[in-house]
């Protein structure tokens, strides 16, 4: 586990870089854009889900103590 989350969020801040390199600046809200928007948001939420895990196991371990 101490392994584990870290290279997820790793892995989901690249994919998060990776979509919003694919995006079309010029017209941000164009149909082709469509995957890359949902690819940078559903990242987005992964690594912020990752990192409330995270600090829920460290706030379970200081009240353990």
């Amino acid at each position: 586990m101490k392994i584990a989350l870290p290279s997820l969020m790793i892995l989901a801040l690249g994919m998060c870089i990776f979509n919003l390199t694919q995006m079309n600046w010029s017209s941000p809200l164009a149909d082709q854009n469509s995957v890359a928007l949902i690819g940078v948001m559903a990242s987005a939420s992964a690594f912020l889900l990752i990192f409330i895990l995270m600090l829920s196991k460290k706030i379970e371990k200081k009240l353990k103590k």
